[in-house]
């Protein structure tokens, strides 16, 4: 789908966030975006940018952390011909091409020190100096930098230089994660479900089961606004009927009972308590366990529960998934669960 740089969310903390960014746009200042992976950072900056003064001007995005130390300094400030080896001819840098604009820099956090000097230079004077060359070149750039770290903590560690801080920071805008957005999963969840229903050309929107809903909402969502938009559209578009309410959300794209046993095997010695099974979805029940009960109706009752119990929890409780590994039809699995009470 065409990328649209929507807002959608209607939690206080969210909108008071995008506030925030929008009263500092008209200033002609620099502002850090800091945010879990996930929140929009590069939203909000476009938004600063936009509605800023220099909304006609160019909008350059430069992600520090995808180049080398040795390169990210070339990228950002250019280079004169034949200043390295590979410099074939001149080539201006981002400051350059954001002259008049604004520059983005995500991930600043990973910029190198070298790096974080010239940076210092070029936002204190407004000049950049290409790398092989004397003459410095005017600029007049706004620099938006958004980062997942806390920079007085790196500040303190040494890793990040404090007067660079000190000239970034005139605005700090800090980003909810989803997880603190109260209200707003159901909001994007029905937003982006609308737009690849339409995507697929289906007649209407059925809308997400209370069940569904209920997954969505209990999730952690560490990937935040981009997890939720990539499960969202997933379950959509597996979805095969579209006159009946989404009920199947898959969390994990890789979870899968095929999944090589070298990657099961060091998932299941994963010593973080928090990434291991529960060990009812790690141990299918025994049958001794089911030989103990007197009554032969109760145990097998209790054994097939244990074993529902068990592909739910191995198949992330996404239902259809579950059906498919007990070699069941959709219908059939959705009775044994409401005969165990396992539907809510």
């Amino acid at each position: 789908m065409e990328r649209t740089n929507q807002f959608v969310g209607e939690s206080g903390a969210f909108l008071d966030s995008v506030e925030r960014a929008s009263r500092a746009a008209a200033l002609n200042r620099p502002v850090l975006v800091i945010g879990e992976r996930g929140t929009g950072k590069e939203l909000v900056a476009e938004r600063l940018h936009r509605l800023s003064p220099r909304w006609d001007g160019p909008f350059v995005t430069m992600n520090c952390a995808a180049l080398t130390e040795t390169l990210i300094e070339a990228e950002l400030f250019g280079h004169e011909a034949g200043a390295f080896t590979g410099a074939t001819k001149t080539r201006e840098g981002r400051f350059e091409e954001a002259d008049g604009g604004t520059l983005f820099l995500d991930e600043l956090a990973t910029l190198s020190a070298a790096a974080q000097e010239r940076l210092l230079r070029a936002v204190e004077y407004g000049e950049v100096t290409r790398i092989g060359s004397n003459r410095p070149i005017r600029v007049d750039v706004r620099i938006v930098a958004a980062t997942n770290e806390h920079l007085p903590a790196l500040v303190d560690k040494g890793r990040f230089r404090a007067d660079l801080l000190d000239r970034l920071a005139f605005e700090v805008v800090t980003l909810p994660p989803l997880r603190a957005r109260d209200g707003d999963i159901e909001v994007l969840a029905d937003h982006f479900g609308r737009r690849m229903a339409s995507e697929m050309e289906w007649p209407s929107w059925p809308g997400f089961s209370k069940e569904a809903v209920a997954q969505l909402k209990s999730y952690d969502w560490p990937g935040n606004v981009r997890e939720l938009r990539n499960v969202i559209e997933r379950a959509v578009y597996r979805w095969e009927d579209p006159d009946v309410p989404v009920d199947a959300i898959e969390f994990d794209p890789f979870a899968s009972p095929w999944r090589p046993r070298s990657v099961m095997r060091s998932v299941d010695n994963r010593d973080d308590d928090k990434t291991k099974a529960p060990a009812a979805a790690s141990t299918l029940p025994s049958a001794e366990d089911s030989l103990e009960v007197g009554d032969l109706r109760n145990a097998v009752l209790a054994h097939e529960r244990k074993l529902l119990e068990t592909a739910l929890a191995q198949n992330r409780h996404n239902q259809r998934a579950t059906a498919k590994a007990l070699n069941l039809s959709y219908d059939q699995l959705r009775h044994c669960l409401k005969r165990h009470a396992l539907l809510g």
